[in-house]
Order: structure tokens, then C-alpha cells, then sequence
């Protein structure tokens, strides 16, 4: 295999052109203005893929945005790994916060600066070169291969797990790889094995018919702005707790093994803090800071408007308040479930003086795999080889709602092989990755293939 590394080693520079060319590229699924440039992506991974030695490469289109997929079947008792990554990505806003711009990759000491570059672009590209390096190398291909490339992810994946129903037979393997996530630090390997879901919701109040002045109508009027305050505010106690009936029923708790897992993680709690520019940590009461990041459910806020927000003062009681809240999950919650239990907590609090909606807008479920199962341990030895570390296995706060859906439906565990950093400022500002961890991450994926085929 000497020949798969040396050609991964010896072509590093024109690895970096090429993933510079897909980064230019902004895909962004929220905006439907760059609805071409989302179709300009997926052609762009087509390309790659027709450029390799495949069976099978083709785009596959949808209500949304396409599919891309892949395959080269090199024997049929072989293992058979589906890859899956994601070509869209989050907007770049706020723009001023971006130190060049985010569509013109730059490398900043060691680090590759631009949208998409941890997630997931970067990432899910390795895969594609370590596949080149066999095939240039004439080197006899380990495992079957088959590709998943999707374009919607940052939007919920809405016309992905329609596509898996319906192409069951096609996307049939023996297990997923995905690099979508992060290592637990900087040089130190990680396999994620847990991911929790996500159920995200909307709350819209409605007061009077129009803006009013507050100094004739303070006092009178519910202000909306008040009256979102006051729900969100009863949504938590003080010790983290949520206060929703029910949202606790199905929640797995944490054994004493799992305590003793997270406590051997080497994690630096002050480090954390001054990373993040903070002076203390909030949280659920009774668990660490690793285990409330990664395997407990979570309520939070994540915008909220109303009012009058520009220059100056402005002495309005508005006629309407919103914010969006998600809900993080951890098995066995269903987001669904969750929803509706949500729904019903807040409208149960929300006082007459005001109308009040609350909007689902999309989830997933958590996901776990097995640690016996036998393609984490292959993978945990790639690491190992390129890394020259021992990986720890961790469960992750993020969701990947996809990871539960390829287990429902194709019954095929997932290996979250990540190369990132928790410290990417994904879906932020100057998001980045890791010049180093883009090579070693096609390492490693050449080598989990090489590896694959002794452990099944």
C-alpha cells in the first residue's frame, strides 16, 4: 500500500487546487438565488466522480436540489461502504466578520479559510481522492464503493430519505461512512459514535393589529415582545431543567460506564472558557460539561425579533413577536413527539391578551452505533496508522438526521469518521479546516479501505 500513500503524499498540491475549485463554488441551499450555483456544485463532484475508474456515476434530480451518485462494485463478497457527504452549504453572514472573503480560499497558518471547508466539503472530499489514489496507483480497490453526494442538508435534508425509500436496492451496503464531524481536539483522533437528534420549532406572537405607541398604549396593550420573554422564560428552570410535560418519558439515561467514558476524555474545561471568551458555564444540574453537550437533551433559543431595531430610539409597543428554538435530542426522544409536546406546553402558557402559533419546521432523529460492530474498529486502526494515536470513541452534541435514517431503511450502521475541529466555526465567520487534517483525512480513508476487509 506504499503506492496509495506515496500518491496521496507526492499529488497533496493538486488535492488543494481541486478542493479550492469546490469551495469557489457557492452552494448555498437556504437562498434560492443560488439555486445555479447548487446545480454548479453537484456537476462539479459529477465530474470527479467520471474522472475515476467507476461503474456507475449520474445525477439524480429531485424536487430540490440533486443527488449525486456513484459506484464501483469490484466483488460482490466483499463489504460494501456507502459514502455520504453534502455539497451545500450554511450562508456566510454576517460578511464583515469574515477576514477575506468566504468563497476565496485562503490558507492562514496551516488552516483552509472559506464556507464549506470542515462542513462539508473538505471533509466528504477526502473520500473521493482516496479512491483516486488506488485507482492511479493501478492498486486492486479493497471494498465495493458506492457514493451519496446531496445537496440539502443545511435545509433538512427534505428529498434525501424520499430518494433512500424509493432507491433502497441501489444504495444497499454494508455500512455508511461519513466525514461530517469533528475530532475530540487538535491531533487527537476521534470516532463518533452517538449523535443526537434535533426538533426545531417557531414561535410567532400576535398582539394588536398594528405597531402602537407605547406612550398611549403602554398599559393597556400585552406587549408580544413581553409576552415571547415570558414563554421562553418558563421553558427551563433554573437548573436547566425543561419544563415541558413529557419531553424526559423516552430519554435514556446515562450509565455509569457512559460517566466513566466522558471522564476519560482529555478535556480542558478552562481551556474551553477562554476559548469561547467566557468567565463560567451554564447547564443542566447533576452533569459534566461533556456529557450536557453531546448526550443530554437541550432547549435553546436561537433567534428573536420585534420591534423596532434600527438607529435611535423608536417608542413603539409592537404588534409582533418571533424566535426560533431548537431542541437537541438524545435516544430514544423522537422529534415528532417532541414537537407536538412543545406545542402544547406553549400554548398552554401563552396568556388571552395575545394569539399565539407555534410552527414545526423539521427534525431528526438520534442515531447510536454500536461499538462492536466491526467496521469502527477498522476504522479506529486507520486512524491509529495515520494519526499514531489510539482514537477515542465520543458521542457528538450535533445531528445528522440522515445517520437514523440510513439505519431504518437500509439497516446499515454509520461510522462518523470526522477530520474537523470543534474550533471550525462551522455555520460561523472564517470557518476553516485544517490543511494537515485534509491530507491525513485521505490517509486515513485509503486506509480504512485497506483495512476493511480483515475485519468483516
Amino acid at each position: 500500500m506504499s503506492e496509495v500513500a506515496d500518491y496521496i503524499d507526492i499529488n497533496k498540491e493538486q488535492f488543494k487546487h481541486e478542493l479550492f475549485d469546490f469551495l469557489r463554488i457557492p452552494s448555498i441551499s437556504t437562498d434560492s438565488d443560488y439555486k445555479n450555483e447548487v446545480i454548479d456544485a453537484a456537476n462539479f463532484l459529477l465530474d470527479n466522480l467520471n474522472n475515476l475508474d467507476l461503474d456507475r456515476a449520474e445525477v439524480f434530480e429531485t424536487s430540490g436540489n440533486p443527488i449525486v451518485y456513484g459506484e464501483l462494485i469490484t466483488d460482490n463478497s466483499k463489504p460494501t461502504v456507502l459514502v455520504y457527504g453534502h455539497y451545500d452549504v450554511q450562508p456566510p453572514d454576517p460578511m464583515d466578520k469574515w477576514e477575506t472573503p468566504p468563497f476565496d480560499p485562503k490558507v492562514r497558518d496551516g488552516d483552509i479559510y472559506a464556507r464549506g471547508a470542515s462542513d462539508d466539503k473538505g471533509q466528504s472530499f477526502t473520500h473521493v481522492k482516496a479512491l483516486e489514489a488506488y485507482q492511479e496507483t493501478d492498486t486492486e480497490f479493497p471494498v465495493n464503493i458506492k457514493f451519496i453526494f446531496e445537496g440539502e442538508e443545511e435545509i433538512g435534508s427534505p428529498n434525501l430519505v424520499p430518494f433512500i425509500e424509493e432507491h433502497k436496492d441501489l444504495l444497499e451496503c454494508d455500512m455508511v461512512l461519513i466525514s461530517d464531524t469533528a475530532m475530540f481536539a487538535e491531533d487527537t483522533p476521534s470516532i463518533t459514535y452517538g449523535l443526537r437528534g434535533l426538533a426545531y420549532m417557531e414561535i410567532n406572537v400576535q398582539g394588536p393589529n398594528r405597531d402602537l405607541h407605547s406612550g398611549v398604549y403602554g398599559g393597556a396593550v400585552d406587549n408580544p415582545a413581553n409576552v415571547l420573554c415570558e414563554i421562553i422564560a418558563q421553558l427551563k428552570d433554573e437548573d436547566g431543567v425543561i419544563q415541558i410535560d413529557g419531553f424526559y418519558d423516552d430519554v435514556v439515561e446515562l450509565t455509569e460506564e457512559d460517566r466513566e467514558t466522558f471522564k476519560k476524555l482529555p478535556f480542558d474545561e478552562e481551556g474551553y472558557k477562554d476559548e469561547l471568551g467566557l468567565k463560567a458555564l451554564k447547564g443542566e444540574k447533576g452533569y459534566n460539561t461533556l456529557e450536557r453537550t453531546s448526550a443530554r437533551p437541550t432547549l435553546d433559543v436561537n433567534g428573536m425579533w420585534s420591534g423596532y431595531q434600527g438607529e435611535g430610539a423608536k417608542t413603539v409597543l409592537p404588534a409582533k413577536a418571533g424566535a426560533k428554538v431548537s431542541m437537541r435530542l438524545v435516544p430514544d426522544q423522537d422529534p415528532k413527539k417532541i414537537a407536538k409536546l412543545f406545542k402544547e406546553h406553549v400554548e398552554s402558557i401563552a396568556p388571552d391578551t395575545v394569539t399565539v402559533e407555534v410552527e414545526e419546521h423539521h427534525g431528526g432523529h438520534p442515531a447510536i452505533t454500536d461499538l462492536t460492530f466491526y467496521g469502527l474498529q477498522a476504522a479506529a486502526d486507520a486512524f491509529e496508522a495515520v494519526y499514531d494515536k489510539e482514537p477515542f470513541f465520543t458521542r457528538e452534541g450535533g445531528s445528522i438526521p440522515i445517520v437514523a435514517d440510513f439505519q431504518k431503511i437500509l439497516g446499515a450502521q454509520s461510522i462518523l469518521m470526522g477530520f474537523g475541529l470543534n474550533s471550525d466555526a462551522i455555520h460561523s465567520p472564517n470557518e476553516k479546516f485544517a490543511l494537515k487534517d485534509f491530507y491525513r483525512g485521505i490517509h486515513t480513508s485509503s486506509k480504512f479501505f485497506e483495512l476493511l476487509p480483515d475485519y468483516s
